[in-house]
């Protein structure tokens, strides 16, 4: 699509957009697919040809030919006819067809597929082959996605050799959706599944929404909120199960899988029982007859997400009982068909005296879930936040990852900028996760990394994943803040793969939604590959967290939640900030991670300096390894900080010529808004530690 053409461009299609390609890479494209063969039938079928044609028909100008071949084509060579084709089929088809060796057939995962260029009988073509029809689709948005950012050229074409098998089983997001329309720490406008209460009647947004999770190969989600409200505690009822079948069949032509956030007391709440005990028999019964009830109408429903005896919710702690009796009672009713329970790890004593210095919410998670490792059933899987916290914009990797070996665990990221800028800052999260996957536990010796452990290779358990929290919601382009684009992209090419680099994830994505311009893919990967320091510098400083409005957690307020029952601390008084979490004089908490992490965290010489004042009370003259002292640190990044969010005003207004103006607009509008609030941060923090510590800037700038 040319700008002339994109004046009024919301980003809706967002990476989908298919523009057209220069006629050269058009004309070479359209040679080899202007015919695409498709010998087997299925719903997933349908929904490849579906994105095929369509993608190929926008990237070319030309609409190719389907050719459906009769189930007993034995020659490929009948199939395509003469000349060349692009051919779509399971594994086990293509194999049938001498397309592709039966041992590598029978070794393709699932989900997994192969891209090739095959020549046989004076023919050539393009394989895709999927171990399933899933497999299949995800391998025709691989090659599309390569079409679209004119990766094909001919010698490409000519030369197609991949396999892809992703790394993590599961693939998930989860919505915090609520059936009144809102969403808890939603920024970009209201739910596409709900309004008023009722599902929304129009479920073309869903049907879109599920094409860009499948191009970036999510297999499951959820649709409703962690804290399960009274009406959609319903969800699992004969009054809503009619309108939760009709979406999950929305998403099952798009190989995703639909779950649901139960509420631990719907035996009481919808049942009719006097009790939600998880070893009662009656609460037994209830949840198989909810169980099978849910599975006769939507035969692959994927399973329950609980939060529990979190943050008021109720759980088996009210009954005195465990989170393996809680789990295990659920995922008892779900193991006969398949289906999976997905336990929250989210726990701590959120009734906090701030007087007291012992108890640390960021040992909460451990304390309580490692003691039952061993004890949770094979269809659990427990879901634990990338840090010990609550996705804060720096903290360490929850040691939680590494101090359960016999049991599944989930990595939990918040796509959903919740404490990073809420959508109105640019903060490009893929950075932070990368950092979290490449963690290495050292919980069985070196290279016991988190991205190993999530995915069951690292103990040898059945089941892992990831699962981001979403960052969509009903605005025209989806996110909010057009870039926000970027994090939903992000999350998914990492957990189809966690190795690939944030650079490769973030050219394609530009590349993608902007085109191919140098100058444009440059500006904006630089923009956001920075962006999450730049938010870092000009916020909460070296790991402490936090220092936001309550309530709300946007924009800065140093004692927020200092004196709250959170237990959210930064413990600044005038001689110095941070939290004591050693063991040798505070909480213990460095004690939670293997060496030789326990003994850097401990070591005020040898912590790093980005996580210095998460593990330690310091003064303020303390002098970091960058040789600054901390309060100089807290001076400079703060200054620092604003000067580069208003630098990203001015990169964004060099690309104006480049960009149509509709996105152009929305998009300088929120970094205007981020540059203006980033003064903001800059004078409150630095305001409050000159106020505290009573040392003055050394450079004399101005502090209020």
């Amino acid at each position: 699509m040319s700008v002339a053409n994109a004046i009024s461009d919301t980003g809706y299609e967002a990476w989908l957009r298919y523009d057209r390609l220069p006629e050269q890479l058009a004309a070479v494209l359209t040679g080899w697919c202007r015919r695409i063969v498709m010998p087997d039938r299925d719903v997933l079928f349908g929904t490849v040809r579906r994105e095929l044609t369509s993608a190929l028909a926008s990237l070319t100008g030309a609409e190719p030919e389907i050719l459906d071949a009769p189930g007993a084509v034995a020659d490929a060579a009948d199939i395509s006819g003469e000349g060349r084709a692009l051919i779509a089929a399971t594994a086990e088809r293509a194999a049938a067809l001498g397309l592709l060796e039966a041992a590598e057939a029978g070794a393709l995962h699932a989900e997994g597929y192969v891209i090739r260029t095959v020549r046989r009988n004076g023919f050539e073509a393009v394989l895709i082959a999927g171990g399933t029809a899933r497999g299949l689709l995800y391998g025709a948005f691989h090659f599309l996605r390569l079409a679209a950012i004119g990766s094909l050229d001919e010698r490409a074409l000519a030369s197609l050799d991949i396999t892809e098998r992703p790394r993590n089983p599961l693939r998930m997001i989860n919505h915090w959706d609520n059936m009144d329309g809102s969403i808890e720490r939603g920024y970009a406008g209201k739910s596409i599944f709900y309004r008023n209460g009722r599902f929304i009647a129009d479920k073309t947004r869903i049907r879109d929404y599920a094409r860009m999770l499948a191009s970036i190969g999510i297999n499951a989600l959820t649709i409703n909120n962690v804290n399960v409200h009274e009406t959609e505690t319903k969800l699992i009822t004969d009054e809503w199960l009619p309108d939760v079948a009709e979406v999950a069949g929305i998403f099952r032509e798009y190989g995703i899988r639909l779950m649901l956030s139960i509420n631990f007391a719907a035996p009481i709440q919808v049942g009719g029982l006097d009790t939600a005990d998880p070893l009662d028999p009656g609460v037994r019964a209830w949840w198989r007859e909810r169980a099978a009830d849910i599975y006769r109408r939507i035969p692959d429903f994927g399973g329950f997400l609980v939060k529990a005896d979190s943050e008021f919710r109720p759980g088996p702690f009210n009954y005195g009982r465990d989170h393996a009796d809680g789990a295990n009672m659920l995922a008892e009713a779900l193991e006969p068909f398949g289906g999976i329970v997905i336990w929250r790890c989210f726990v701590y004593n959120c009734q906090q005296d701030w007087r007291d210095r012992k108890t640390d919410r960021a040992k909460a998670a451990y304390d309580i879930f490692v003691p039952l490792d061993g004890r949770f059933r094979d269809n659990v899987l427990l879901q634990i936040k990338n840090g010990p916290m609550d996705f804060q914009v720096r903290e360490p990797v929850s040691p939680l990852f590494g101090g359960m070996s016999k049991t599944n665990q989930m990595l939990e990221l918040q796509i959903t900028q919740e404490y990073t800028g809420q959508q109105r800052h640019l903060c490009y999260l893929v950075p932070q996760w990368k950092e979290v996957l490449d963690f290495d536990t050292y919980a069985c010796g070196e290279g016991t990394t988190v991205a190993r452990i999530v995915n069951g290779s690292a103990f040898g358990r059945p089941i892992g994943g990831i699962a981001g929290v979403s960052n969509i919601g009903d605005d025209p382009n989806w996110t909010g803040h057009l870039l926000a684009q970027a994090n939903l992209y992000g999350f998914g090419r990492l957990a189809w793969n966690p190795e690939l680099t944030a650079e490769a994830i973030t050219d394609e994505w530009v590349r993608l939604t902007f085109g191919g311009d140098p100058v444009t893919v440059d500006t904006i990967s630089g923009m956001l590959l920075e962006s999450w320091r730049i938010y870092e510098n000009y916020t909460a400083p070296l790991g402490v967290g936090w220092m936001v409005n309550p309530g709300s957690h946007y924009g800065p307020n140093v004692d927020g939640y200092e004196y709250s029952k959170w237990g959210t601390y930064h413990f600044a008084d005038f001689r110095g900030v941070g939290v004591d979490r050693t063991v040798k004089t505070g909480t213990g908490f460095t004690a939670q991670y293997h060496k030789p992490h326990c003994d850097i965290y401990e070591s005020l010489e040898l912590c790093p300096d980005e996580l210095l004042l998460f593990f330690h009370h310091v003064p303020y003259t303390h002098r970091l390894h960058s040789g600054k002292t901390v309060i100089q640190h807290i001076y400079d990044t703060h200054f620092e900080g604003a000067e580069q969010a208003r630098g990203l005003v001015e990169r964004w207004k060099s690309l104006q010529d480049r960009i149509d103006p509709g996105r152009y607009r929305q998009v300088l509008e929120r970094l205007e808004e981020q540059a203006a609030h980033a003064e903001e941060w800059r004078d409150v923090i630095n305001a409050y530690f000159w106020r505290k510590s009573g040392i003055p800037d050394e450079h004399g700038r101005k502090i209020y």
